[in-house]
């Protein structure tokens, strides 16, 4: 499986699961729906390990690393048996699909990249990058509604993944093939032309034209995946500018992203392929007043968002969450 593993790395509204239509395009290529297969391994408690759970985490961690000792290959021991449990599971997806190369494009995989490419050193690693900023603002829109200050206190997401994936790409331990979004939508041909003398494929052109390609589509939309990757037939650069309308004509958007950009070390946004300058000159042109406002279609995924947003806002200090704690107890009161 070592071999004939794909992940795609990159943080949630990267523009992975566009990737992901089109790579499950090629007759080749397996891609499921995102298995976080890995991330639980990671956190068993020799690398990394959890903060709450139903047992005791921290003599867990030291069980597990006095038992690691006491094997005769050690950490290689260890990581193989782990490599057996993945392997079993991943190859009789693969079997089942009757394809060569399995891709998975779960996005936690990059905070736990150290561990991945242990565990596979020969497989094949696609990170993706994208404006940082455009990552942000998609995240806030997707899972906020719009509320950047909510969105910055539940999840600050660039700070964990950015530099995290940018040591990545820095260091490189693996075979690393990096692809920008920009580039994808604006060039996809020869992005994927590139990308399977990577993967040592040959270019198939239905991976472009990945809604008329005729292969089966494998992965399943999950709850952050945009609706356009599955109505659109191939790449679209309508996106790119997305972004800056969100911040355009306010001032307070504009400058929370100057704060999240100076947390950022020049180095981590050089190897993300957006250094530092460039952003701050597109910071510096974003219009003072905002753009005509766009009747935004009213899709059952819009729904969703705004009604969680809702419920969730202030859920820790209303009579909401003091109802949704209490059925929750009852719950686990009966299911024990």
């Amino acid at each position: 499986m070592d071999e004939r593993l794909l992940f795609v790395i990159g943080p949630p509204r990267s523009g992975s699961t566009l990737l992901a239509r089109m790579l499950g395009a090629h007759s080749q290529v397996f891609a499921p729906a995102e298995p976080h297969l890995l991330t639980p391994l990671a956190h068993l408690g020799y690398y990394e390990t959890v903060e709450r759970a139903p047992f005791d985490p921290v003599i867990s961690q030291g069980a597990i690393r006095e038992l690691v000792a006491a094997l005769p290959g050690g950490e290689r021991d260890y990581l193989a048996a782990l490599r057996a449990y993945s392997d079993s599971l991943y190859g009789r997806l693969l079997q089942a699909s009757g394809r060569r190369l399995l891709l998975d494009k779960t996005p936690a995989y990059a905070l736990v990249l150290d561990f991945v490419a242990k565990l596979y050193p020969r497989a094949r690693y696609v990170v993706l990058t994208r404006n940082p900023l455009a990552v942000w603002s998609s995240y806030v829109q997707s899972f906020f509604d719009g509320d950047h200050d909510s969105a910055l206190r539940f999840n600050p997401i660039l700070e964990r993944y950015l530099p995290a994936v940018a040591r990545f790409l820095r260091e490189a331990p693996v075979a690393i093939h990096h692809v920008r979004y920009e580039d994808l939508v604006a060039e996809p041909e020869a992005q994927m032309r590139a990308l399977c003398s990577f993967l040592g494929l040959d270019f198939e052109p239905g991976m472009v034209d990945y809604g008329e390609s005729g292969v089966p589509v494998t992965t399943a939309r999950g709850l952050g995946d945009p609706i356009t990757v599955a109505r659109e037939k191939r790449p679209t650069t309508r996106s790119l500018a997305r972004w800056a309308e969100d911040l355009a004509g306010n001032s307070d958007k504009v400058q929370q992203a100057r704060e999240i950009l100076a947390r950022l070390a020049d180095e981590d946004l050089a190897a993300w392929g957006f250094p530092r300058a460039g952003l701050l000159a597109e910071l510096a042109a974003i219009p003072g007043a905002p753009p005509p406002r766009r009747r935004a279609r009213l899709t059952r995924y819009a729904l969703e968002r705004r009604l969680l947003v809702r419920l969730r806002r202030n859920l820790h200090h209303n009579s909401l969450g003091r109802l949704v704690r209490r059925v929750r107890t009852a719950c686990d009161v009966l299911l024990r």
